[in-house]
């Protein structure tokens, strides 16, 4: 019997030993992978990043010298014929959070300096951020707290978010207090679900309703719109209607639509002549995003700003999409990448994004 334990023992500690060695083997090739990534031009990456998939459909956008085109391309990068194909965007929908912001500033109904208790009926006592904080992420909030309905997205392989309502939101926003400064750059979902909150109340309309009027009557995006799920794509999040988390990634869009978009950052006008201020300093490049010339030195009203490349930017990803909108001002150069893979699939629009730039402003 002993012998039989002693036996089991060993084979389990060698069964532990082989599965720590994979997966210290994997991490090793997975690093050795990755340092390829820096020495590879656009093309490569994207090549490389389409190769073998069947399914792959990515659209890269261009404005230069004042002419906006674009690309797309399915397996092993082959060019395929034009058309708008519907993305999801992801997070790229705060830029458009942060820009109905500035518009309820411009129209007096918001001020930047207020803590979100003055348009929120939150308990007396805690401590909350400014409207600032939050679009900056530096409100001390984390990047979501757990709800109930998580359980079950997991299990039926949802969206996260799907089904956390505003009165959840609400009642998660009364039980946290953060601390009465600017905090350490930390990304937040729950912090643009929070301005999508209070947006609803200020204007007295939900986040949908405004969100699809701002992009259509005011932006003449027509193809912006929070996700229906009717786009020709497939594999789109579920969403209910009035989910709290809409504003921090619930639009989809098309190629001609955020090119549209990214000649509205271009111009620097109405709505968008301070979007890309900064308000606030983070030097929040990690090595990993160093090692890619990502970087995140400042933040405006939502973008990030890269002092280094001369780069505005933001990405987006969801569970089968990513994406990547990178600008330059002074050079008037814009690049838009669009795919339907998820963003851990390979190489990322994000790092393609910033080599396309890159390859422009160094022309």
């Amino acid at each position: 019997m002993k012998k039989s334990r002693k036996k089991i023992l060993n084979i389990i500690i060698v069964v532990i030993l082989v599965v720590v060695l994979m997966v210290g083997g994997f991490a090793a090739y997975g690093n050795y992978q990755m340092s390829k990534i820096p020495g590879l031009s656009f093309k490569d990456c994207l090549n490389y990043t389409l190769k073998g998939n069947d399914n792959a459909v990515i659209t890269v956008g261009i404005i230069k010298d004042g002419q906006a085109t674009y690309t797309v391309y399915g397996k092993d990068g082959v060019e395929i014929p034009q058309a708008e194909h519907t993305y999801e965007i992801g997070s790229l929908t705060k830029t458009f959070t942060a820009a109905l912001i500035e518009k309820a500033i411009i129209e007096e109904k918001i001020n930047l300096d207020d803590t979100i208790d003055k348009y929120l009926d939150m308990p007396v006592g805690n401590t909350y951020p400014t409207i600032e904080q939050l679009l900056t992420h530096t409100s001390g909030y984390k990047a979501y707290y757990f709800e109930l309905p998580m359980i079950g997205n997991f299990f039926g392989r949802r969206n996260d978010f799907c089904g956390i309502t505003d009165d959840m939101l609400l009642e998660r926003l009364s039980k946290v207090s953060v601390a009465n400064k600017i905090q350490k750059f930390n990304y937040s979902n729950f912090g643009y679900a929070t301005l999508g909150l209070i947006l609803e109340g200020v204007y007295g309309k939900d986040y949908t309703t405004l969100v699809n009027v701002f992009t259509s009557d005011e932006l003449g995006l027509e193809n912006t719109h929070i996700s229906d799920k009717q786009g020709d794509l497939k594999k789109y999040w579920d969403w209910n209607a009035g989910d709290a988390y809409l504003s921090a990634g619930g639009l989809t869009s098309t190629i001609s639509d955020m090119l549209d978009y990214a000649q509205l950052q271009l111009s620097g006008e109405g709505i968008f002549a301070s979007c890309h201020d900064s308000l606030a300093v983070i030097n929040a490049s990690t090595n990993a995003h160093k090692t890619m010339d990502i970087n995140m030195d400042e933040i405006g009203a939502g973008w990030i700003i890269d002092r280094d490349n001369d780069i505005i930017w933001h990405n987006g990803g969801t569970g089968d999409y990513n994406c990547y909108l990178g600008f330059s001002p002074k050079t008037e150069t814009a690049v838009v990448i669009l795919s339907n893979l998820a963003p851990n699939y390979r190489i990322p629009a994000t790092v393609m994004g910033v080599k396309l730039m890159k390859q422009y402003l160094e022309q």
